[in-house]
């Protein structure tokens, strides 16, 4: 919840998503499933209200695959 608006983050079944840093650039590999969850946490982030600065942090063992680096999803709506 934030500033008084409540977000649902859900993941579907069978999601896998890796997060891999190659140095110069980031890769996001998932599963059709792992592509769907990043999508309803990006559109969700986007609805109408959600405050700018609401995040959600993924993790290795938090929604992320074994050896994969944090992701955060973050809105910010300044220029």
């Amino acid at each position: 919840m934030t500033d008084g608006a409540t977000r649902v983050f859900t993941w579907e079944e069978g999601a896998r998503i890796e997060v891999r840093n190659l140095g110069g650039e980031i890769v996001i590999e998932a599963n059709a499933a792992g592509l769907k969850t990043l999508a309803g946490h990006l559109l969700t982030l986007a609805q109408d209200g959600t405050p700018d600065g609401a995040h959600l942090h993924l993790e290795e063992n938090n929604g992320l695959e074994e050896g994969s680096v944090g992701l955060v999803l973050e809105r910010c709506d300044d220029e």
